[in-house]
């Protein structure tokens, strides 16, 4: 079992909680899973229960993987990180409303 660090952009749907006036978010999630696509599964599955409307996942795989490739992971992160290993879950870990025009707030 692994830890995939996964970006995922929300939509709008009744009842997702963000708040008034967004038109969708960003999250930054820690998902367990036996590889990065059961990890995608399951976190998808997760927000459609919690009625999120998820529109694209972007993988940035494992931890060793994230630092082969240069990432600074501080040591919180590394918390989150165990944490979702240890309770084969799935952690939010920021979230990230947008408002206006999703490419103005993806810019800035």
């Amino acid at each position: 079992m692994n830890v995939y660090t996964l970006v995922i952009e929300l939509g709008r749907r009744k009842g997702d909680g963000l708040p008034e006036g967004a038109t969708g978010a960003g999250l930054i999630c820690y998902a367990s899973g036996k590889d990065e696509a059961e990890a995608v599964r399951e976190t998808v599955a997760i927000l459609k229960q919690a009625q999120m409307a998820p529109l694209n996942v972007t993988g940035y795989g494992t931890l060793e993987e994230r630092l082969a490739q240069g990432h600074e992971i501080d040591d919180e992160e590394r918390a989150l990180m165990q944490r979702a290993l240890d309770e084969n879950s799935v952690i939010i870990a920021q979230m990230t409303p947008w408002f206006g025009d999703r490419s103005e707030d993806i810019a800035h």
